[in-house]
């Protein structure tokens, strides 16, 4: 892949890990369980800091914006999760923990002109992202106000241009013909991760087995549930179309500016790489498409 579709890729593959890492960090663990969820699993958790700017949203407006998780996970944490805390107090508490899980990465170079810089940047294209699609996870974030630290502005440009490309994502995957579980079903088919990972979005085996049947049937999986050429072509028309989707932040940014932003990410995103806090194998899919 060349051209702006590759340059849209390796920018979405760099920012990913600077917003992950919230879900992860030990910080936002403590801050959770601060607000009162449970911390044994992390999905309580997760469920709130990613939909606390929806408002108090209920099951099926997580379940659509969200889109790949089973509706009976959902279930579990949605809405009884805002009965813990309101989506303001989640709001306060996901900045606390970025604060300081980027302050314990970073150190003191949080306020330098370096993050300075390229927090600015990112917001530019942030900015350029919205309204996105409306109802959906990037709009929702690109309507929160900005924080004043850069290290947070940067935290939550990054934020607001994952949850963009995702919204286009799931327009693309809707358009073709894939439902959520089928999405993750195609998705392994063609070695994005392992179907045991996908198993952290709450599909049974029923369900997952019932998607891999309708997609054999379509004739884009083979018989022992790898992808056929026409499953790969559509996965491909799909990624393809998630980057046409997500480009335009990066247009309004410009060529210079943008691989400057790339110079100025560069060492951020191997430290968090290298902490060890995010997973080797993803169920997004990143380094393998």
């Amino acid at each position: 892949m060349t051209g702006e579709p590759a340059r849209v890729r390796q920018m979405w593959h760099l920012v990913e890990p600077l917003h992950a890492v919230l879900y992860y960090a030990p910080a936002a663990f403590e801050e959770a369980a601060a607000l009162g969820y449970d911390t044994e699993e992390r999905w309580a958790s997760y469920f709130a800091w990613r939909a606390a700017p929806l408002g108090a949203a209920g099951a099926d407006e997580v379940v659509r914006t969200f889109h790949s998780f089973a509706p009976g996970m959902v279930d579990r944490h949605v809405p009884a999760g805002w009965a813990v805390a309101d989506p303001d107090a989640v709001l306060a508490a996901r900045l606390r923990a970025v604060d300081l899980t980027y302050r314990a990465l970073f150190g003191d170079r949080v306020e330098g002109a370096g993050f300075a810089e390229a927090a600015a940047l990112a917001r530019r294209a942030a900015e350029a992202a919205a309204p996105g699609v409306p109802g959906g996870l990037g709009a929702a974030n690109s309507a929160l106000p900005w924080p004043d630290a850069p290290h947070l502005t940067l935290w939550q440009a990054a934020t607001i241009l994952r949850e963009h490309r995702g919204d286009g994502h799931i327009a693309a995957l809707t358009g073709a013909g894939l439902d959520p579980v089928e999405s993750l079903v195609s998705f392994a088919a063609v070695g994005a991760a392992a179907p045991e990972v996908f198993a952290s979005r709450g599909w049974s085996a029923e369900e997952w087995g019932a998607a891999r049947r309708r997609l054999q049937e379509r004739g884009l999986l083979a018989a022992d549930g790898t992808a056929t050429d026409a499953g790969r072509e559509l996965r491909a028309k799909v990624e393809l179309r998630t980057d046409e989707e997500a480009a335009a932040p990066w247009r309004a940014l410009g060529e210079p500016e943008r691989e400057r932003l790339v110079r100025l990410l560069g060492e951020p995103w191997l430290e968090v790489i290298g902490s060890g806090m995010l997973p080797s194998e993803n169920t997004l899919g990143i380094g393998k498409v």
